[in-house]
């Protein structure tokens, strides 16, 4: 009987020991946006005019925080944040770790994916809000709540987690976590697969929800990125097949008009057109420029 305890020890120790090694230098991506943090609720929370939005800088921040201290627990050393809300600039960098790198600002060609490259072992999205097309979710939109109503992938009505999901696909990199509404963790394990799902708030309506309280959630996401990481090798990366068909509806006739001008753009209706990429990166790229230009942008 001691043999036997004494040989199930060494093989649990063999087993951290071999689990430790095959984690060793591990790369997490985090994509951070505001609309699914614990008590956002509406355009007080959301930018610089808002009335609550200093406090919820510091959860937003907090909330990354949370997910970057499970992320080491579970073995990863090397993170990537990229701060996808607004004016990119929400997150209170000076309370990150020292080695933590920050994407901050915009144009980028990846939008809230930039930096994402093959060298990544998984990705995780945090504060994140159901898509445009979807009835229900707080503050549901796709990249414009000003100006998309939907953005079809290969036929597939995507969020922006899907949608940024078949970016990290690209690159061979799947989404291991997702925190937000119910809806929208629901909505984007639906379309893109197995991955965690971190419920910070339940979606009573477009400008409300019944939500955690910041140190709750935080918990939530901290106990649900760790478990991500433990079982990082049962995910599969989002890949979409290729060359990726684009359908993206816009809520005014002039963009769409001047967008069909160009010659490798179709005006599928008086809303909506078509283009057709290589791959996602040229989905994105273009998807930039439809939804970014402006003639008089300076400097």
């Amino acid at each position: 009987m001691k043999t036997t305890s004494a040989t199930l020890f060494l093989l649990v120790l063999l087993s951290s020991s071999l689990l430790a090694q095959d984690k060793a230098g591990m790369k997490i991506y985090i994509s951070a946006d505001m609309e699914g943090v614990a008590g956002v609720v509406t355009d007080e929370q959301l930018g610089p005019e808002g009335f609550e939005y200093q406090r919820f800088r510091e959860f937003m921040t907090a909330e990354v925080v949370a997910a970057i201290d499970a992320a080491r627990m579970a073995g990863a050393t090397e993170i990537l944040v990229s701060d996808s809300h607004g004016n990119g600039q929400n997150l209170l960098i000076e309370k990150l770790p020292d080695d933590v790198m920050v994407v901050r600002s915009w144009p980028r060609e990846l939008g809230m994916m930039e930096g994402i490259d093959a060298s990544f072992d998984g990705v995780i999205f945090l504060g994140y809000h159901a898509s445009a097309s979807n009835t229900r979710g707080v503050r549901a939109h796709t990249m414009s709540s000003a100006n998309v109503i939907d953005i079809r992938l290969n036929g597939i009505s995507m969020s922006e987690g899907s949608m940024n999901a078949a970016i990290a696909g690209h690159f061979g990199v799947p989404v291991v976590m997702i925190s937000g509404d119910d809806v929208a963790v629901a909505e984007t394990q639906v379309i893109v697969g197995d991955m965690e799902g971190a419920v910070v708030k339940w979606a009573k309506g477009f400008h409300s929800a019944q939500t955690m309280t910041p140190e709750a959630a935080n918990e939530v996401i901290r106990t649900r990125t760790k478990a991500a990481i433990d079982r990082i090798a049962d995910f599969k990366p989002y890949v979409l097949e290729t060359p990726v068909e684009l359908e993206l509806t816009l809520k005014h006739y002039r963009p769409v008009e001047l967008l069909s001008y160009l010659p490798y753009v179709e005006r599928v209706n008086a809303h909506t057109i078509r283009y057709k990429g290589k791959d996602m990166l040229e989905i994105s790229r273009f998807l930039r420029v439809a939804l970014g230009y402006q003639v008089d942008l300076q400097p």
